[in-house]
């Protein structure tokens, strides 16, 4: 089936923006550039509650280029997964497309773009991995199952990695070996976030557990639908947990590669998905009908762990050295 939509598909598309909010649509003209940027400041900060928190540890100058990017991503997703029909779907991604395309030759008219214009000339970033997102996002639209594990992986290059890639240019990066790296680590969240929603996204029609490990592991797809948490599906889920903390792991070391600051973040969401794996692993993998979550006073305590540690980094204290030694080391300050 084509991922392109047809000419019915593009007729419908008006209607479908309809059933999104109301500031998705694109408007006839074009906003200022002062407006688009505090629309996607908006957007970042109150659609999504954890932006608001990771918006702490990001340096002032780049916070407005990250709430660009970030409100990208949400329509994006938004465009792909709420809108309920797959052909309107696909008319609304190809118009979404054709205002990226505006963006990268300076006539865009939605607010998200005349703000990105701004972060792509800036950071010299290939429209490549905006349209990327778009291919998972299309690709939704029509394959719902995933033969092998391969195939899951495959998916996660569009849906996850463009993600890291972007955050990497923001701050400065653009390098091959970071960026895979970095592709670890998306895959691994991602992977994450599969496990912890099997069904969330069974309800929506959707398996991104691999077929053949269901088949491997004596898992119906029955089962999924009726919540069956029978010893078989945790002895897979257990096996899909230590396949994700593999792709955590390989991606660590790029935390060893970046500056202080987004060292911190890095480590943050890295923490962050490695909890949910926990969280799965301590209700036993039995995430049918029971989405794992991390608790309250966990998050609390990752997001003080990063507040320490970027207090620390603005004054140059490094992890486990006292205050005391830091003053030794720049001349012997008096307390």
């Amino acid at each position: 089936m084509s991922l392109i939509a047809t000419d019915s598909q593009l007729a419908s598309a008006a209607s479908a923006w309809s059933r999104l909010p109301s500031a998705y649509a694109i408007p006839p003209h074009a906003p200022s550039l002062v407006e688009a940027r505090e629309y996607c400041r908006r957007l970042a900060t109150t659609h999504y509650e954890n932006f608001s928190v990771a918006t702490w540890f990001l340096p002032r100058r780049l916070r407005q280029h990250f709430c660009n990017v970030y409100a990208y991503c949400r329509i994006s997703d938004d465009l792909g997964d709420e809108v309920g029909n797959a052909g309107e779907a696909l008319a609304l991604l190809d118009e979404w497309q054709a205002e990226l395309d505006a963006c990268y030759v300076g006539a865009p008219r939605h607010p998200v773009f005349v703000a990105l214009a701004e972060t792509v000339r800036q950071f010299s970033i290939p429209k490549h991995e905006f349209s990327d997102l778009l291919i998972a996002f299309r690709q939704d639209q029509t394959v719902t199952r995933f033969a092998t594990f391969d195939d899951v992986l495959g998916y996660c290059c569009y849906s996850a990695n463009p993600v890291g890639h972007l955050v990497l240019y923001l701050c400065g990066y653009n390098d091959a070996e970071r960026q895979q790296l970095s592709d670890c680590t998306c895959t691994a969240l991602q992977l994450a976030n599969f496990w912890q929603d099997v069904t969330v996204d069974y309800a929506k029609g959707r398996i991104y557990l691999p077929l053949e490990d269901l088949r491997r592991f004596g898992v119906s797809e029955e089962d999924l639908a009726q919540n069956r948490n029978t010893p078989e599906f945790c002895a897979m889920m257990k096996f899909e947990i230590e396949r994700a903390r593999q792709w955590f792991a390989r991606g660590l070391p790029l935390i060893a590669r970046v500056d202080r600051e987004l060292a911190i973040d890095l480590e943050l969401f890295s923490r962050g998905g490695q909890e949910i794996l926990k969280a799965i692993e301590r209700q036993g993998f039995a995430v049918l009908g029971r989405r794992p979550a991390i608790s309250q006073p966990r998050k609390l305590a990752l997001v003080a762990r990063a507040a320490l540690s970027k207090l620390f980094a603005s004054r140059g204290i490094h992890r486990g050295q006292r205050p005391g030694e830091l003053r030794r080391e720049r001349g012997g300050e008096q307390e």
